[in-house]
């Protein structure tokens, strides 16, 4: 592996993994590994699900990438699919290849659609590896620390008696990008009171709702999207990861009211595999499966099971400060002074003993994303495993 370049702030520990199926991945000896971070948060069926499998060997048999000029009708009628999954039956669709593509997607429509300087965020929002969203420059951005809000002693809804709330330049504010739990990975949920009045207050001034859904959405939280947790309407919603179950496609959509606004306007952004029916296919096939399964629901189901056992641990140990979660998007906060090494030690002894999950760069966060596929026994005995490490380490 010494002629790859690494993911940033990741330990390589599994350089031979030559299988997966499932939840399982197994290496050249034979092996077996719990994958409970979906590799990068992505399988959300599980590897190698055969589902999948079929609907691209078929579709790459009949047209699997199209050009400036030709199209499949395939990926229009996956776009209505994903339009009507959110209620915005009228909108318009695009499906691109990564959750990064897909969130400056609709920043840079929304640029487009606003005459005022600013998009606001919170600012422990991760929006991708480039673009306006991930620079966030002090000219274009206005970043929230909504960190004091959390412990808001207010019981009514957020407004100008709060200094905080005062801090918000909504006459300024053309549109405002939520990003639903992840957090930059620290999987953190902001005060629903608080989303609701922002969105109230920046919808009023005329702006637009944009949410960012790749790590969030396909029932990642227990619901389809993360957004759905906080009752508001998005206007923009950029899909990636789990929707294409690791395969390289993402999507965003348009409200009718957004599509209305840029009307016949072309977007400055266009890529080779830009609307390829068969990213569009793997789309169609991976909603299917979560819907003829009813996986949202076993997936709520599940993850309740994990955070009651993980809270029962953290009841047990003062290494562990907090659990936090929603459904199978989980995430221990460690008690760790001295340069991350335990969490690092607790990491590295999980995956020794056949349990992957996401140790986050730079602070002491194990976070823990299985596919909505995994079997109760797996995360049953990952706390098994999980418990002697904490109680013994």
């Amino acid at each position: 592996m010494s002629r790859l370049l690494w993911y940033p702030g990741h330990e390589l520990i599994l350089d031979g993994i030559v299988r997966a199926e499932g939840c399982s991945l197994y290496d050249a000896a034979g092996n077996r590994y719990v994958d409970l971070e979906s590799g990068v948060w992505c399988t959300s069926l599980g590897h190698a699900h055969p589902r999948i499998i079929e609907a691209i060997h078929e579709q790459y048999h009949r047209v699997a990438h199209t050009g400036f000029n030709f199209t499949s009708p395939v990926v229009d009628e996956v776009g209505d699919e994903l339009l009507a999954l959110h209620g915005l039956d009228g909108g318009r669709c695009v499906f691109l290849c990564s959750g990064s593509e897909s969130v400056e997607y609709g920043v840079r429509v929304a640029w487009m659609l606003t005459e005022k300087p600013l998009l606001m965020t919170m600012a422990d929002s991760y929006f991708g590896a480039y673009g306006s969203a991930w620079g966030r420059r002090a000219d274009e951005w206005f970043c929230f620390d909504w960190f004091h809000c959390a412990s808001c002693p207010h019981e009514g809804e957020c407004g100008e008696q709060c200094d905080h709330w005062c801090s918000i330049p909504f006459d300024r504010i053309g549109g405002f990008l939520f990003e639903p739990g992840s957090s930059s990975g620290l999987v953190r949920f902001p005060p629903e009171k608080l989303i609701r009045g922002i969105a109230r207050a920046v919808r009023e001034a005329g702006g637009l709702i944009l949410v960012n859904e790749v790590t969030t959405g396909i029932g990642r939280t227990g619901k389809w999207f993360g957004y759905q947790h906080y009752d508001i309407a998005p206007d923009i919603v950029a899909m990636g990861k789990g929707i294409g179950n690791g395969y390289p496609v993402s999507a965003t959509v348009f409200s009718p009211r957004a599509s209305q606004s840029l009307g016949a306007r072309e977007v400055a952004y266009a890529q080779s595999h830009q609307n390829d029916p068969l990213g569009a296919v793997v789309v169609r096939e991976v909603l299917g499966t979560i819907k003829a399964k009813e996986l949202i629901k076993r997936g709520a189901r599940i993850g309740e099971r994990l955070l009651r056992g993980l809270h029962r641990i953290a009841g047990k140990s003062m290494r562990i400060i907090e659990v936090r979660g929603r459904g199978l998007m989980v995430g221990v906060s460690l008690d760790d002074d001295n340069g991350n090494s335990y969490a690092t030690r607790i990491h590295r002894e999980l995956i020794g003993r056949g349990f992957v999950v996401c140790l986050r760069p730079g602070v002491s966060v194990l976070r823990i994303d299985p596919a909505l596929t995994v079997e109760e026994s797996d995360i049953e005995a990952f706390l098994e495993v999980f418990e002697d490490l904490v109680l013994s380490l």
